[in-house]
């Protein structure tokens, strides 16, 4: 069985003191071992960034891959191995800027994968640059003057493009993280959980105690009204908690098994012998 010592890895950790991504970690690895996993049984994929770091902290499989390609990668090792439990942890900026196009397709397709968005309202990693998670109005080293857009609404874009697991939750709320967390692992298709975090360094706006107390548990909602979870998704109020878990839009794997005739194999190949089938 494994534990969360065992998820622990020798790595120094680079993080800022007080970073929200080390609530994020615990709240993960717990989640992990709650679910009863092996280590070789789960992948976690990453973009670049701060919360790209947390491949060096988590001793299960792992690939850092290119800024805004994390899904991509993720979508094709859970299609190659299917009993594999894929983790794509992502920045708002790696997630909404470089990669918002693989988010929509793997949200379209319903890839049975879980992703958890690290949102700080910024790119961090590069000394704190607007994202597309930034508000309007907010002043960066590449906004001086204040940013011109609004901020995207990405639970209400999951929503709207048929997304079947849509959540929020809070980096210091590790409890609530570690919960929807499960939830999330569970769903059979694309499920999505934004983590509003904190960066201690770079956003003075949105800060710790900004979330502690603006942030609001949902409460008497129906997860499978997808309506009304849009209504809230829209609200003003920054709600936490599951939004939508609506499992009757089947997942890829499970529309694709009706169709592929040879599935993946255990069995060893030689990579010499499929290249030459595709001459």
């Amino acid at each position: 069985m494994t534990t969360v010592q065992d998820l622990k890895t020798p790595a120094t950790n680079t993080w800022c003191p007080g970073c929200g991504n080390f609530g994020i970690l615990v709240a993960l690895q717990q989640a992990i071992v709650e679910m009863g996993w092996e280590q070789h049984e789960v992948l976690i994929v990453a973009g670049i960034g701060c919360s790209g770091h947390i491949c060096n902290y988590v001793n299960t499989y792992v690939f850092e891959g290119l800024h805004g390609r994390p899904v991509p990668v993720a979508i094709g090792a859970k299609l190659a191995n299917p009993n594999l439990h894929v983790i794509v942890m992502a920045g708002d900026g790696d997630t909404y800027g470089e990669g918002l196009n693989h988010f929509i397709n793997g949200i379209r397709g319903n890839h049975d994968v879980t992703m958890i968005v690290h949102n700080n309202g910024l790119y961090a990693l590069t000394t704190g640059q607007s994202s597309p998670a930034s508000d309007k109005g907010f002043k960066s080293p590449s906004t001086p003057a204040g940013l011109i857009e609004p901020a995207l609404n990405p639970l209400a874009l999951a929503l709207t493009q048929n997304g079947s697991f849509v959540a929020r939750t809070a980096a210091f709320d590790m409890k609530q993280q570690k919960e929807v967390f499960m939830q999330a692992f569970k769903h059979k298709g694309f499920s999505f959980v934004e983590v509003m975090q904190h960066c201690v360094t770079f956003n003075h706006v949105k800060s710790l105690a900004f979330l502690r107390e603006h942030v609001k548990p949902i409460t008497g909602h129906d997860v499978k009204n997808r309506a009304a979870a849009l209504q809230l998704a829209l609200s003003h109020e920054l709600y936490t908690g599951v939004f939508l878990d609506d499992e009757r839009r089947k997942s890829y794997s499970e529309e694709i098994g009706s169709l592929v005739v040879a599935g993946p194999t255990s069995e060893p190949i030689q990579i010499s012998d499929l290249m030459d089938s595709m001459k």
